[in-house]
């Protein structure tokens, strides 16, 4: 099934400055989610912002890591760029992830295991891996929204094998990109606006409006309180919604 969800049309006279491509400041990108793209995967979902594209599984093991034992279930993640998901290759990361894979793929797992209900899901580990296979700015927060799809289409196969009465995710959790690019807050920031912005903010959240983690940095220009509110206030925008688009993606799901 593939949801495809571009951005809502907006007034142009009473929007926010136009941006590349002529989308609104305050606009995602044309946003899709594509479950069951890894057949051999428990669950996968396949998430599309604009031209950045992340394919996320999600694995099942019925095992924990030692500290969880008695304890219930555990969520994690790992996140890794293909060579050519960016204009020049990188090189695959052989020797162990690097410091800033290694904060993606922690910023994941927490946010993941903040939406779930870890007693309700048993003694299993569920690895969600993200791979960026286009990189176009906002892998990380995409790889969290398509992560969490991923994660719902796993607990929804463990349903119906019956070795699980409920999903365990108690919430939706989402994330986008927010920044302040030529003095104007901006949402779901690409490439070549991230590259540019003043200050660059991750935001990621739950269903209740709970934040998980908020990122932000002032890159050039130090921001003011007013500028925090109004960048928070937009990325909430945006969270609302990815959120249906991902509750869309998986209706069909039974």
């Amino acid at each position: 099934m593939v949801l495809a969800t571009t951005a809502p049309s907006h007034d142009r006279k009473t929007s926010m400055p136009a941006r590349p491509a002529g989308r609104p400041l305050d606009a995602l990108r044309p946003t899709t989610m594509e479950i069951h793209t890894a057949p051999f995967a428990e669950g996968s979902c396949t998430i599309s912002m604009g031209a950045t594209r992340v394919l996320c599984t999600a694995s099942v093991a019925e095992e924990v890591p030692p500290f969880r034992e008695g304890k219930g279930g555990w969520v994690t993640a790992e996140y890794a760029m293909l060579p050519r998901a960016t204009t020049t290759r990188t090189s695959r990361e052989r020797r162990g992830a690097r410091g800033r894979t290694q904060e993606i793929q922690r910023l994941i797992g927490r946010s993941l295991r903040a939406a779930v209900d870890l007693a309700a899901l048993g003694e299993r580990t569920i690895t969600v891996d993200c791979d960026v296979l286009v990189a176009d700015g906002g892998t990380r927060t995409a790889s969290i929204s398509g992560a969490c799809v991923a994660l719902e289409c796993a607990f929804q196969r463990l349903v119906a094998e019956g070795a699980l009465d409920r999903s365990p995710l108690r919430q939706w959790v989402s994330a986008i990109s927010v920044g302040i690019v030529d003095g104007e807050p901006r949402l779901d920031l690409e490439y070549v606006e991230d590259a540019a912005a003043d200050v660059d903010f991750n935001v990621v959240s739950l269903d209740d409006g709970r934040f998980v983690e908020v990122q932000g940095t002032a890159e050039g220009a130090p921001f003011s309180r007013d500028q925090l509110d109004d960048l928070l206030a937009l990325g909430v925008v945006g969270i609302s919604q990815l959120r249906d688009m991902q509750k869309a993606a998986v209706r069909t799901l039974g």
